[in-house]
């Protein structure tokens, strides 16, 4: 199979992976959340912190994620070109917000979404700038 050749099981698991990296964030978010009005003052308070966010299960679930991610991530590696892959899987961009605004009850502001659509218009520029490579989706 050519490096560039997309399968609709290849395009499955790059948006897999794009959900996986939002589930990741919102599990450390998640695991940080109960110990954010913690104060660190000295050494003892920072190991008490990191004791407690040992301890949450957000954090072993993100941990989880990532492995996983790693998993897929290097097994479409092996199939497509990296260059091919990540404008691919470039909606976590707008997924981490979403979930941080649903299920955080976080606020984005203009400026915030600004952001993200430079974001997103810089991955269209890049992926379009590879036109050289051909990318059949089968």
């Amino acid at each position: 199979m050519p490096k560039n050749r997309i399968t609709l099981k290849l395009l499955f698991f790059l948006v897999a992976t794009d959900f996986l990296e939002t589930f990741t964030q919102y599990c450390f978010k998640r695991s940080a959340i109960p110990e954010s009005s913690f104060m660190i003052a000295k050494l003892s308070d920072a190991f008490l912190f990191l004791k407690a966010v040992v301890f949450s299960g957000f954090l072993w679930l993100g941990l989880g994620s990532v492995f996983i991610t790693f998993v897929i991530w290097s097994t479409i590696l092996s199939k497509i070109d990296l260059s091919v892959a990540v404008p691919i899987c470039s909606f976590s961009y707008i997924l981490v917000p979403l979930v941080s605004i649903f299920f955080l009850g976080e606020q984005m502001t203009f400026l915030d979404w600004t952001g993200i659509t430079f974001i997103l218009a810089g991955v269209i520029i890049v992926s379009t700038s590879t036109k050289h490579k051909e990318i059949v989706i089968t």
